[in-house]
């Protein structure tokens, strides 16, 4: 991804509600300021956006995903999509984007950061999201 997505009112980000992991990055990375109205969605709670993923052939224990202007990003994708969207405010503002505006340095570290959010989850005795 080159650009930017636009900004459009069926925006959304499906995330694990229960990885706090995930929980505190979609707090941090201050998406709403540059991209406006975005809906944050536990996938755990189900819904259509969790449907429309499932139908998608996404797995949301893999990575969470945006729905940015039509377009869905997952994984290592959707973490440097929201890179690109976020406001470069704060010190964690900052260095996401620095790290993960990077396509090469996101491919090389989110498989240990999702590695590091599975093992986190099964030390809490929390199951992976059910999608069946």
């Amino acid at each position: 991804m080159n650009e930017t997505p636009a900004a459009a009112p069926d925006n959304w980000l499906l995330y694990d509600g229960e990885c706090p992991f995930c929980s505190r990055y979609v707090q941090f990375v201050r998406l709403r300021e540059t991209a406006g109205p975005v809906r944050l969605i536990n996938a755990r709670d189900g819904g259509p956006e969790f449907e429309e993923v499932l139908d998608q052939g996404l797995d949301l224990n893999e990575g969470m995903v945006l729905k940015m202007s039509g377009q869905m990003y997952h994984g290592q994708d959707c973490i440097h999509a929201l890179a690109l969207l976020s406001a470069p405010k704060g010190a964690f503002s900052k260095f996401n984007g620095w790290v993960f505006r990077s396509k090469a340095r996101a491919a090389v570290l989110y498989p240990v950061l999702r590695a590091g959010r599975n093992l986190t989850l099964r030390l809490l005795g929390r199951k992976r999201i059910q999608q069946e």
